[in-house]
Formats: C-alpha cells, sequence, structure tokens
C-alpha cells in the first residue's frame, strides 16, 4: 500500500512539474532540478529495493533516516541556489535603476534646454513665414 502512495505522490509530483512548465509558470533550470527530484522519488517507489541497498551501502540503519538527510541536503542545496539567484537579481535591479536615473536626469536636463512651446520665435507648421 505505501509503494502505491509513493508512486502515485510521485506521478503527481511529476505531472505538476510539467503543467507548470507547460503554462510558463515555472522557468526551465528550475524545471530540470524538480523532474529529476520526481523521477527519483517515482524510481525509490518502484523499487524500494535500491533505497534498502543504498542505506547499507551508506552505513545508514534505517532507510527513512536517508531520505530525510537527502531531503535536508536537497533543500540546502535549494536554498543556496535561489539565495545566489536572488543576489544576482538584486545586483541587475540595482544596475538597472541607477542606468533609469542616469536617463531621467539626461532627459530632465534635455527639457529644461528646450525652449518654450510658447515662445513666438519658434515658427510652426501653420504658419507660413516660418519656413
Amino acid at each position: 500500500m505505501i509503494i502505491l502512495a509513493g508512486i502515485a505522490f510521485a506521478l503527481i509530483v511529476v505531472t505538476l512539474i510539467i503543467v507548470m512548465l507547460l503554462r510558463r509558470q515555472l522557468r526551465e533550470k528550475y524545471a530540470i532540478l524538480w523532474l529529476l527530484i520526481g523521477i527519483a522519488i517515482l524510481v525509490l517507489s518502484v523499487f524500494p529495493s535500491l533505497l534498502l541497498g543504498l542505506s547499507s551501502f551508506l552505513g545508514v540503519a534505517v532507510p527513512s533516516n536517508l531520505i530525510f538527510a537527502l531531503s535536508i541536503v536537497l533543500l540546502v542545496g535549494v536554498t543556496l541556489h535561489l539565495s545566489w539567484e536572488l543576489s544576482q537579481a538584486e545586483d541587475e535591479i540595482r544596475r538597472v535603476a541607477e542606468e533609469v536615473a542616469i536617463l531621467r536626469a539626461a532627459v530632465e536636463k534635455l527639457t529644461a534646454q528646450r525652449p518654450s512651446v510658447d515662445d513666438a520665435s519658434i515658427p510652426t507648421q501653420n504658419d507660413p513665414d516660418g519656413i
């Protein structure tokens, strides 16, 4: 029964990731990671003896402890990656904000240098003498 629940959970995770990817709610670089996790869950659900063999190979007494340890390592890795992505995004936002401030100052300077529209010395399209 628990094997069927694991298989169902893995299939739900993989299906959810694919749906989010197709709807453009999840970027490809993150989808690859989550698809690998979903496939790993599916493989371990279908072949529970792999988890038993891996836990005995690594010297872990209880296979569920191996799952918890791997989950913690995975979560730390994802957190570290997302922190790095956030730092990159903050740097990019700061750079774009500085560029916008420089461009805004240049536009204000050009606007201040431009003669007023009410100035009579500026010919208009309707003024035949201005040509």
